[in-house]
C-alpha cells in the first residue's frame, strides 16, 4: 500500500509493506490507548482526539521520522493512519508547528 505524504509540497511516496497493517495493529492499539488519555495539539489540549486527530498526531511523527530518515518509523505512522482513516488519499503534513493545520484527504 501507499500514501502520498507532502512536507512543504515535497512529495513522498511512503510504501507501506502489507504485513506491516496486521503485524503493526499491536502498535497501533498502544497509540491509540496512548491517545485516549488526550493530547496537547499545538497550543490546544485535545481531551478526546477524534480519528482526523489521531491521524494528525500520527503525521506529526512521521514528519520527525522523515527529518530523521527513520523509513521503519515513517511506515508504521504511514500504516497507522492508513488504517485508522479507511480511504486515505494523501497527508499534507503542517511543518510550522500546527497539527490541527495538517490535512488529512479522502
Amino acid at each position: 500500500m501507499i500514501l502520498d505524504v507532502y512536507v512543504e509540497n515535497q512529495p513522498i511516496r511512503v510504501e507501506i509493506p502489507e504485513n506491516m497493517l496486521s503485524e503493526g495493529e499491536e502498535f497501533y492499539a498502544k497509540m491509540d490507548k496512548d491517545m485516549d488519555g488526550g493530547w496537547k495539539m499545538g497550543p490546544t489540549y485535545v481531551e478526546n482526539p477524534d480519528p482526523i486527530m489521531r491521524a494528525q498526531i500520527a503525521a506529526a511523527k512521521m514528519l520527525s521520522a522523515i527529518d530523521n530518515e527513520n523509513k521503519t518509523l515513517m511506515q508504521l505512522m504511514a500504516g497507522y493512519i492508513v488504517t485508522r482513516i479507511p480511504g486515505v488519499k494523501a497527508v499534507k503534513i503542517d511543518t510550522q508547528g500546527e497539527l490541527l493545520n495538517t490535512e488529512i484527504i479522502t
